[in-house]
């Protein structure tokens, strides 16, 4: 019914090894001089003025009263059918499309331009010494950030979606690290050791609902929003970002699955370790963030405040050696 061609949301041509770097992928532990900083002269569209990732200052913010409480619709069944999980070449992710399943899995409301039907999600994670999640709130980086991916109904495919600044709607959600593991997320987490490499994906026994991977329901009124781009190249500036306040918890003891098993694309016979896939903050070039009615914004306690913005010295000691790859 609609093309879904996952590679090209991540501009795939772009990231071919004559294009960037030996290695392909965008992040390129291989060659400094190919990194984030660098994709603009790869891609000219990452060079424009709405990027992505952002700073999240919630002394500038403007309060927007018509940001209510988004719809979230199928988020609370676990659909039929199975989903895939995938090293990608430069994060983890789970495809959530089909042509049945995920016409029932969407967001509208909350002061978005339309319905949005869920693609996929991903991660992103910094080092077993640092942080790594994309967007920072007050200057202040999270352990990890999980991006739910989602295109406008309205169009047919991908290409056409990425034409239109109202495109693409992702969910963007922080994790801060617990002493007590989310068994929710037992089930990704136990999927990671049979995608170590790049390119390997396996179908997970079993769905499940997707609303178990978010915080309660009660603490999604807290969000901010603004227009951006999608963090890797391409960069396409088609992305409303909904960025939730409140973090996910997600066990000390997790959080290595991601850092130490997963491998960026091999060079030669190096297996680089994926970590660090996140891109820096971008400039907002009089651009907006906005705040939901239900959010902390000029340092008031609308809602309750992420209480534990790591420092990379503090994730480091909570998170012990490294573990080894399998």
């Amino acid at each position: 019914m609609w093309d879904l061609p996952q590679d090209e949301l991540w501009g795939q041509d772009a990231l071919r090894p004559s294009t960037l770097c030996l290695c392909g992928c965008p992040w390129c532990p291989c060659s400094s001089s190919a990194g984030p900083s660098h994709w603009k002269e790869l891609k000219s569209t990452c060079g424009g003025s709405k990027q992505s990732p952002v700073n999240i200052d919630r002394h500038r913010l403007q309060r927007d009263r018509g940001l209510g409480d988004i719809l979230f619709e199928g988020y609370d069944q676990a659909p039929p059918g199975k989903w895939r999980l995938t090293n990608n070449g430069h994060t983890v992710m789970l495809s959530l499309a089909s042509e049945l399943v995920s016409e029932h899995i969407t967001i509208s409301s909350g002061g978005l331009p339309g319905r949005y039907r869920a693609l996929q999600l991903h991660f992103h994670w910094g080092s077993p010494a640092g942080n790594g999640s994309e967007h920072t709130l007050d200057g202040c980086q999270l352990p990890m950030e999980m991006h739910i991916v989602h295109m406008n109904t309205k169009y047919r495919t991908l290409a056409e979606a990425k034409g239109h600044p109202n495109g693409l709607a992702v969910l963007g959600f922080f994790f801060q690290v617990s002493e007590t593991p989310n068994t929710n997320y037992n089930t990704i987490v136990a999927g990671l050791r049979n995608i170590s490499h790049a390119g390997v994906s396996v179908d997970l026994a079993s769905t499940f609902r997707l609303s178990t991977l978010l915080p309660r329901a009660g603490r999604l009124s807290g969000y901010y929003r603004y227009q951006g781009s999608l963090t890797t190249p391409d960069c396409s500036e088609v992305v409303v970002w909904t960025v939730f306040e409140e973090p996910v918890e997600i066990g000390r003891e997790q959080v290595p699955a991601f850092v130490s098993t997963l491998h960026y694309p091999a060079v030669g016979s190096t297996l680089p370790k994926m970590t660090n896939n996140f891109r820096p903050p971008q400039p907002l070039h009089g651009r907006k963030v906005f705040a939901s009615r239900a959010a902390t914004a000029s340092g008031g306690s609308a809602h309750r405040v992420p209480h534990q913005l790591l420092s990379p010295l503090l994730l480091l000691a909570l998170l012990g050696p490294s573990s080894p790859a399998p």
